[in-house]
């Protein structure tokens, strides 16, 4: 049976259910019976030599786990005498054998079907008379391990994970990253270690601390699948959407990884993964969300811990709290001293430049750049995810640049890069094409500055092209008479005071002199100003647009004014023609 026929004939369920079930609602019962069906055949080969176990070491008053899980041969286990087939030939009391039986499964699979909510939805099926016929509609599907391998199940979960999303994509941005989105960032991240990845046996760790259904970290295990059959992707994730954390442990259920590595709960105020080093990590965090319901906890972490916590070097406003991602990835990165980390995380626009000198973000900026951790931002097409038409970046981030990269920032503009879409899913009209994502992974590989039609696509910066000191010009007040007034006792005695109404700020790019900058800017139009060094400030921001921008001159005046004329002269012509 191949992946469509699969998903075609498990999609038919959805058949049955309508009518009593909304469309949107379909996923909450097609994905635990997938999931129950697939672990049903998983484990039915083991399933006698399990009992067995189960009742020898219960004899001998033995936990029975460890033994029962060796010899299931997987990362779970079921005690039950039933199966889904036998439930079967007992129709009057299918719900409570289905319960009895999902609750003899080890703990990480029951943890999947509670977060499923799947028991209201055995109950809702059954009110409604379709349970057996549901239950009977999975029998009839053959998802053993020999008939359907754990890479084709995973695509099947994936395909039928995306058609819910699309079917109720007023919530579909909140646990999904479009495919191609992902795939971009799985390149930009694993490029530069090709080498590395190719060797035989090379295990490695990839962490996503937004997880929703799952979808980075799968498609990162299929790139390396692709290009090193024989390398291991061990996957984290930690996920705060119960449904969505379902899906994500079900999938890595299915696909044989353990899924003890997928944590519930709020990664901001509850990390799941506390003190875990990674070697990737990938994350699509939400844009624009704030952050009040965590900022206790997050507040008092980064006043108690500082820099041994995870938000040390600032904290953004509370209206967003992307950025609070992204420290917490900066602190799940391996050191450098033992092969060190790389990171993808896309973001909206504001990390780039919202908040002045010495605020949080420009903080945050700050620690990026002054530590050399910025390797690229990519500049994405607007209208590229399914909850928001906005212009979005993938920032990569690294603690182990190449040496041609040291001390760089390249920035790749790829809002041009587009093709539409046949058919809108929500925000969602466009998309990358391969040869986009291939153009994109090329512009970064090559780490050179590149043109377009003669419009700049890539272009490489020294960290500190990003930084400026934020320096305050003050005016000496004055008296009625005009003349300066000066300060009468301790330090200030003697110096001219200064006029709040007067104050001024000017950010002096970090690569010139202040000094050079004042004599230059300022004192020619205001001889009597100086500088207050105590209010001076180091500031960084990513003017991403203003470095890509082409300055086209404006149209010849004698060219509007003819366009103009013609213009008018046709509708003098149409008011004659009424007239007549």
């Amino acid at each position: 049976m191949n992946q469509q026929t699969l998903s075609a004939f498990i999609w038919s369920v959805a058949d049955l259910l309508r009518g009593d079930y909304k469309q949107s609602d379909y996923g909450k019962v097609i994905l635990p019976f997938t999931v129950l069906r697939r672990l049903d055949c998983v484990l039915e080969s083991t399933k006698p030599a399990v009992l067995t176990e189960l009742a020898d070491k219960e004899k001998q008053g033995v936990n029975p786990e460890p033994f029962l899980l060796r010899k299931a041969g997987q990362s779970f286990y079921n005690t039950s005498t039933l199966d889904l087939k036998k439930l079967l030939g007992d129709p009057d009391h299918i719900a409570q054998n289905l319960f009895s039986y999902v609750q003899a499964f080890s703990p990480a699979v029951r943890d999947v079907f509670e977060h499923f909510e799947f028991h209201t939805q055995v109950e809702r099926l059954a009110k409604a008379g379709l349970l057996y016929q549901v239950a009977e509609k999975f029998t009839q599907i053959d998802l053993h391990p020999e008939v359907v391998s754990n890479m084709q199940m995973g695509l099947v979960f994936e395909e039928l994970i995306r058609k819910f999303a699309e079917i109720s994509n007023e919530t579909a941005g909140e646990h999904f990253t479009p495919r191609e989105v992902i795939r971009l960032m799985v390149n930009l991240i694993f490029i530069e270690d090709d080498a590395i990845l190719s060797k035989p046996g090379v295990v490695r760790t990839i962490y996503d601390p937004t997880a929703g259904t799952g979808g980075m970290l799968s498609v990162a295990g299929e790139y390396l699948a692709e290009h090193n059959p024989q390398a291991r992707l061990t996957v984290f994730g930690q996920e705060l959407n119960p449904e969505s954390y379902a899906i994500c442990k079900a999938d890595m259920l299915i696909k044989g990884q353990d899924v003890a590595n997928i944590a519930f709960g709020n990664t901001l105020s509850d990390d799941g993964h506390g003190h875990k080093k990674f070697d990737y990590m990938l994350s699509n965090p939400p844009f624009g969300v704030e952050w009040k319901k965590v900022e206790k906890e997050v507040r008092k972490e980064h006043e108690s811990q500082g820099y041994n916590g995870r938000f040390g070097p600032g904290l953004p406003r509370v209206s967003d709290g992307s950025m609070l991602f992204l420290l917490h990835l900066l602190s799940k990165m391996r050191p450098a001293t033992e092969g060190g980390s790389r990171f993808g995380i896309v973001l909206n626009g504001s990390p780039l430049f919202t908040g002045g000198a010495g605020s949080g973000e420009s903080e945050i900026r700050r620690y990026v750049l002054e530590n050399d951790l910025c390797e690229a931002i990519v500049g994405l097409p607007t209208d590229m995810f399914y909850n928001t038409g906005i212009s979005t970046y993938v920032w990569i981030i690294s603690n182990r640049k190449p040496a041609a990269r040291k001390g760089k920032v390249q920035l790749i503009d790829a809002s041009g890069m587009w093709q539409k879409m046949r058919k809108s899913l929500g925000s969602k009209r466009k998309e990358l094409s391969d040869a986009h994502i291939e153009r994109i992974t090329r512009l970064f590989g090559d780490f050179a500055e590149a043109e377009q039609d003669g419009i700049p696509i890539s272009r490489i910066f020294d960290n500190e092209a990003f930084g400026y000191h934020a320096i305050t010009v003050e005016r000496p007040l004055r008296d009625e008479a005009g003349n300066v007034v000066l300060g009468i006792k301790g330090k200030q005695k003697g110096k001219p005071q200064p006029d709040a109404s007067l104050r001024d700020t000017e950010n002096v790019p970090y690569t010139e002199d202040v000094s050079e900058y004042f004599k230059r800017e300022v004192l020619p139009h205001a001889p009597d100003a100086w500088i207050d060094p105590d209010k001076t400030k180091v500031g960084y921001e990513i003017p991403f647009n203003r470095h890509f921008y082409v300055f086209k001159p404006p149209r010849p005046l004698a060219e509007i004014d003819a366009e103009l004329k013609q213009t008018t002269d046709r509708i003098l012509d149409m008011i004659k023609g009424l007239s007549a």
